[in-house]
C-alpha cells in the first residue's frame, strides 16, 4: 500500500496557500477566488479521507459515486447553508455549490472509475 502523499494533493494545498497570501496582499483574482478553491475542495477532501481510512487507519477502502456524492452535499451544507447563517463571512451561492459538484465529478471520473474497470 502506498503511503506518500499524492503530488496532486501538494499541488491543491499550494495552490490554497498561494490564493491566501495572496488574499492577504490585497491581490483578488475572481475566478480563482471565487470558484478555483471550491472546485478543488472536494477532491482534496476525497483524497485525504481516503487517505486517512487507508494508510492511517489501516482499512482497505476505495471511495465510490455514493461518497463522492454525499462529500459534495456535505461540504455544499456546510459552506453554502450552514457557515453563512453563523456568520459574515461565509456567503452562501449556488456557483460554489455547483464548482464542489464540478471538482467531485472530476475526482470521480479521474480517481474512482478507473479503479472499478480495472
Amino acid at each position: 500500500m502506498e503511503k506518500r502523499i499524492s503530488y496532486w494533493f501538494l499541488l491543491g494545498l499550494a495552490a490554497w496557500g498561494l490564493i491566501i497570501l495572496l488574499r492577504q496582499a490585497g491581490i483578488y483574482i475572481p475566478v480563482i477566488n471565487n470558484y478555483f478553491t471550491d472546485c478543488i475542495t472536494v477532491p482534496m477532501y476525497c483524497y485525504l479521507i481516503e487517505y486517512l481510512m487507508n494508510n492511517v487507519l489501516g482499512y482497505h477502502w476505495k471511495p465510490d459515486l455514493k461518497f463522492v456524492l454525499t462529500s459534495v452535499l456535505y461540504l455544499s451544507f456546510l459552506f453554502e447553508i450552514l457557515c453563512p447563517r453563523l456568520s459574515g463571512n461565509f456567503t452562501g451561492d449556488l456557483f460554489d455549490a455547483l464548482a464542489y459538484s464540478a471538482g467531485g465529478m472530476v475526482y470521480y471520473f479521474m480517481k474512482v472509475k478507473p479503479l472499478e474497470t480495472e
